[in-house]
């Protein structure tokens, strides 16, 4: 398939700015893979569509405040420092994203809050992108500490506003507990306590694999033949745990859900030979766009996404193109909201 072929004109007025007053009140369009039909809910309601033996799997990564503001030694030049990835826990070494970029050079350094974080530019990766060394004398749960205070909540630059206190918490979903992203796996985000107590209640079981999402997943394509697209690897781990939760329900015919495009990503390099769940660490760079096999799920929540995004691609695979595309126009007809803190999508 073409990029061209997953354009759509998205109004500023359907990116959501902010999230749904309860997690679990956002509204939600369910569509049915095997007749077409579209319905229109409430996201508690998903409870409706699953039942006992079924699994949801969910993604547990962390979201961490990756977003430093600071300022450059001599000139005072502000300036912002977007952590990726750890590279080396001891020497406290990053791939980051700079703003401004031309302003940053090897050989800089950076200070962040009253001089309590200093760190040096060691390299350059891409036009934005710099290898930097934080000098810092302490262990790496005490850099931690530092930047859990000086960092900020790595929203979007969509969500055109400034970041509020309570979007450290709404930014993370109920199960969040490995820390490495540095965005929210968003169709966890519509997840509470009370919801998944009324889908164990109805016997369905809950397991967790971990990617921790890098902005590769937002990493605009810019290929038209999707065939020559590369996407940049994510960090992932599918447990023994998750392997025997999901390949139980396998064996006995009952739905696989998988909450988000991270998680199906995740389950999808995972996969054995007889298309069972494995257990499996390291790093994907699985980008998945129609046609599309899917082994391990027949079931997958997932928020709108932007036009020519990998997200809506994958969508597409899984429910199909020609329908998620009919499911699109209507909602944007029905004004359901985009995005990180908008609504959700059942594809069942």
């Amino acid at each position: 398939m073409k990029l061209s072929e997953f354009k759509f004109e998205l109004p500023n007025s359907l990116i959501a700015l902010d999230p749904a007053e309860n997690r679990d009140e956002s509204r939600l369009m369910v569509v049915h893979k095997d007749t077409g039909k579209i319905e229109h809910k409430v996201f508690k309601d998903i409870v409706e569509y699953f039942g006992e033996g079924d699994v949801m799997v969910g993604n547990d990564t962390m979201v961490f405040p990756a977003r430093l503001y600071g300022r450059k030694e001599k000139t005072g030049a502000k300036i912002e420092v977007f952590l990726l990835r750890e590279l080396n826990a001891d020497m406290h070494l990053w791939d980051v994203l700079v703003d401004p970029a031309r302003k940053i050079r090897v050989g800089n350094k950076l200070y962040f809050g009253n001089g309590d974080l200093v760190a040096e530019v060691i390299d350059n990766t891409t036009s934005r992108g710099r290898t930097i060394r934080f000098l810092f004398d302490g262990d790496s749960a005490a850099f931690d500490k530092v930047v859990e205070t000086l960092g900020e909540t790595p929203l979007p630059k969509y969500i055109k506003r400034k970041v509020k206190s309570e979007d450290k918490e709404r930014f993370q979903t109920i199960f969040a507990k490995n820390k490495g992203a540095v965005s929210a796996p968003t169709a966890g985000l519509h997840f509470t306590r009370q919801l998944l107590k009324r889908l164990q209640l109805r016997g369905v079981d809950m397991a967790f694999i971990t990617l921790h999402i890098g902005l590769g997943t937002f990493r605009p394509v810019d290929v038209e033949d999707l065939t020559k697209h590369k996407m940049d690897s994510e960090n992932f781990i599918v447990s023994n745990e998750a392997v025997d939760i999901v390949n139980k329900a396998l064996d006995n015919k009952n739905k696989v859900c998988a909450i988000g495009t991270t998680t199906m990503r995740a389950l999808e390099s995972a996969v054995s030979a007889t298309n069972r769940l494995k257990a499996r660490e390291g790093w994907t760079d699985k980008f998945i766009f129609p046609p599309y096999d899917f082994k391990i799920c027949n079931a997958m929540i997932t928020n709108f996404h932007m036009p020519e995004s990998t997200l809506l691609m994958m969508a597409s695979a899984f429910g199909g193109y020609e329908l998620i595309t009919e499911a699109y126009k209507v909602a944007k007809k029905e004004k359901y909201k985009f995005l990180t803190y908008g609504d959700a999508m059942l594809i069942i």
